[in-house]
C-alpha cells in the first residue's frame, strides 16, 4: 500500500501537476491572492460608480426642473441662497442637535 502511494506522489505528470498549482497559486504575477485582492476592489469601484451615478441622475433631474418650473426655481433660490421678495423677512433657525455632533 505504501509502496503504491509513494509510486503515485514520485510520478512525473503528478510532479508536474502540483509544481504548476503551486506556482500558479503563490508564486506568478497574477497569483490567486492578486486576483482575489483586485475582484474585492473592483466591486468597490463597482459601488462608487452606482453611487455617482445615482447623484448624476439626480442632479439632471434638478436641472430640468429648474429648467422648466419656475416655482422649482423660486424654491431652489430660496432655499439654496436665501433670497427674498421685496418686503420679506427671513429667518434661519439651526438645528442645535446638528450642532453638537
Amino acid at each position: 500500500m505504501m509502496k503504491k502511494i509513494t509510486k503515485i506522489l514520485t510520478n512525473k505528470y503528478v510532479l508536474a501537476g502540483a509544481f504548476f498549482l503551486v506556482w500558479m497559486l503563490f508564486v506568478d504575477q497574477r497569483d490567486f491572492f492578486q486576483q482575489r485582492e483586485r475582484k474585492a476592489e473592483l466591486e468597490k469601484l463597482e459601488a462608487k460608480k452606482r453611487y455617482y451615478q445615482t447623484e448624476i441622475d439626480k442632479a439632471r433631474k434638478t436641472l430640468t426642473d429648474l429648467q422648466t418650473d419656475p416655482a422649482a426655481l423660486e424654491k431652489f433660490a430660496r432655499e439654496r441662497y436665501l433670497m427674498k421678495k421685496d418686503g420679506e423677512d427671513i429667518f434661519t433657525i439651526e438645528d442645535s442637535a446638528a450642532l453638537i455632533k
